[in-house]
């Protein structure tokens, strides 16, 4: 299982704006679903943060999310470790698959790969 990419999931009430403050960074509009926006440079599109109102399917709006080439072997090996598992391993409408863990710290780990 390899990592793909990191991207900080921003909870916001204000997502217009946060595009335009990303923006004057560099970021651009890559994806957006209303409830969550995916701004990305242009120069190394891995380069990534996600604006979030509420996540659609999850109880919770993760902190962070870790995309992966092998999402399934990432749930078996964290499922394994006994972490708090907060999402199940499913497959999502918008073309990803992926679940929620705790880490120890307490933070909410969105880990995905798309479909």
């Amino acid at each position: 299982m390899a990592v793909r990419r990191v991207v900080p999931n921003i909870q916001s009430g204000a997502m217009r704006e946060s595009r335009d403050f990303y923006g004057l960074l560099g970021f651009e509009e890559v994806m957006n679903h209303g409830w969550i926006m995916t701004l990305a440079s242009p120069s190394t599109p891995a380069a990534q943060v996600s604006v979030m109102t509420h996540d659609r399917t999850a109880p919770v709006i993760p902190d962070v999310s870790v995309e992966v080439d092998d999402v399934d072997a990432a749930y078996a090996i964290v499922r394994d470790s006994g972490a708090e598992i907060l999402h199940p391993l499913q497959d999502e409408e918008w073309g990803v698959r992926r679940f929620f863990v705790r880490d120890p710290n307490g933070q909410v780990v969105n880990v995905l790969s798309h479909r």
